[in-house]
């Protein structure tokens, strides 16, 4: 594995980025953050509609699709250095059409959709004309096992009729949304609980879809997500509206969470990093006690651990990407699980000391560290919680060492038998003084 990509092309489109970052993304950061709070979540923001046309004749469009036709081609790890590059401000996802839900939306019609759905909602997704929505979470049940999502998907003749109340729905606000990919049962009575759900395009204009109200996200609407509630009642589509079919809505969550997941925590790494440099800017500029407050021990130690858990971070993260490239999302499993943990925990901590360091200034939105801290926090919920990850971490773990031998790795935990006691206290430094009635 290497550690950086060598590719021409990459650092081609890393070099134009970072240029477009500094150009367009940071000067027009708090007019984002203005247009946000005012407009509210039901609105769009004009100024990512202006820097739209802007990044696609920059030729940074759809960088995460690895489709050459339909994006820029790029493997998970070409991918990484650019998708951080994008983290580092959270405007500029989709400015570059590089956002969730889309993404994850338009890869899973890619992977899964049939020819009349890729024209219908794929193409106009990868143009950038309508944004969408996914639903899975619900609020009266613990959707972290997704086994219990309850939403009936029900075949009448050439229809479904969908029944049920969604929460923390992104994108749903979004004028600009007309599709939801929605997570529901259509095999309730399947023995395999994981062959009960399908999942469904639901257009948004559909009769029986009511987005009911906007949710913050840690008292933030639309900045850094537009998470919703939706209530699906009697709401009635073509059955050619399933993606692959009934029964298969865990074959495809697993396909459509593994990039998902990996975008969010190259993304996180590079909020991080911005975070990083504001805290050591701020604290060597400021003075306490006599001295920099960069210079005060306790500042020290938490660039120090900053910059380790970050490098940390980092590089598992493109083992993860370099893993999916090589042996797939399942062979990719477990890393992809660690960095779902590590990074938004890395995340939390590094901004919550940026914080600290600005005093009460960090509590605001003038260098955006509590949008940055919600989103960091977010993302230890969103595509699965910690606890979950750790399970699934913790299960692979245990049958990778089931399927070894300890005798050739050294690994093992077993109690030694009495014949290996005896030959341990027979030239232990200190034997017993009866230590002829022990070895008879």
């Amino acid at each position: 594995m290497e550690f950086c990509s060598t590719s021409p092309r990459v650092e081609q489109l890393r070099t134009r980025l970072l240029a477009f970052m500094t150009q367009h993304i940071y000067p027009n950061e708090r007019r984002f953050f203005s247009e946000a709070e005012r407009y509210g979540p039901w609105a769009v923001n004009s100024v990512t509609e202006e820097l739209k046309p802007l990044a696609r004749a920059a030729g940074l469009w759809n960088l995460f699709m690895p489709d050459s036709i339909h994006g820029a081609g790029l493997s998970n790890f070409d991918y990484a250095p650019l998708c951080e590059i994008m983290g580092r401000s959270l405007l500029a996802p989709e400015v570059f059409n590089c956002s969730a839900p889309d993404t994850g939306n338009m890869e899973t019609l890619h992977r899964y959709g049939s020819e009349a759905q890729k024209s219908r909602w794929l193409e106009p997704l990868l143009a950038g004309k309508i944004r969408s929505a996914f639903a899975m979470t619900e609020p009266e049940v613990a959707s972290s096992d997704a086994t219990n999502i309850s939403t009936s998907i029900v075949r009448h003749g050439d229809e479904y009729v969908i029944n049920g109340r969604k929460w923390y729905t992104t994108g749903a606000t979004d004028p600009r949304c007309e599709v939801l990919i929605v997570m529901g049962k259509t095999n309730p009575n399947d023995t395999n609980r994981h062959s009960q759900h399908a999942m469904i395009l639901v257009p948004k204009a559909t009769t029986g879809v009511t987005v009911v109200r906007p949710l913050p996200v840690l008292g933030y609407y639309g900045v850094p997500d537009r998470a919703s509630e939706v209530w699906l009642e009697d709401v009635r589509v073509p059955v050619d509206h399933i993606l692959l079919g009934e029964g298969r809505g865990f074959e495809i969550a697993q396909g459509r969470l593994g990039p998902g997941r990996i975008h969010h925590c190259m993304r996180l790494i590079g909020l991080a990093e911005r975070c990083l440099e504001r805290m050591c800017r701020r604290t060597s500029s400021r003075t306490t006690f006599g001295k920099p407050v960069a210079d005060q021990t306790v500042t020290l130690e938490r660039i120090a651990e900053a910059r380790i858990s970050i490098e940390q971070a980092r590089l598992l993260t493109l083992k993860a990407a370099w893993m999916m490239d090589k042996v797939g999302n399942k062979g990719a499993m477990q890393e992809i699980a660690m960095i779902k943990v590590s990074a938004p925990l890395m995340a939390e901590r590094v901004i919550d000391w940026t914080i600290q360091a600005f005093g009460g200034g960090g509590t605001n939105d003038d260098h955006f560290l509590g949008a940055a801290f919600a989103t960091a926090r977010l993302l230890r919920l969103a595509d699965g919680p910690d606890e979950v990850h750790r399970n699934q971490i913790g299960r692979l773990e245990l049958k990778r060492h089931r399927q070894t031998d300890s005798l050739q790795t050294g690994g093992g935990g077993e109690v030694l038998s009495r014949e290996e006691a005896r030959a341990v206290a027979s030239t232990n430094r200190w034997p017993p003084p009866d230590h002829g009635r022990i070895t008879q």
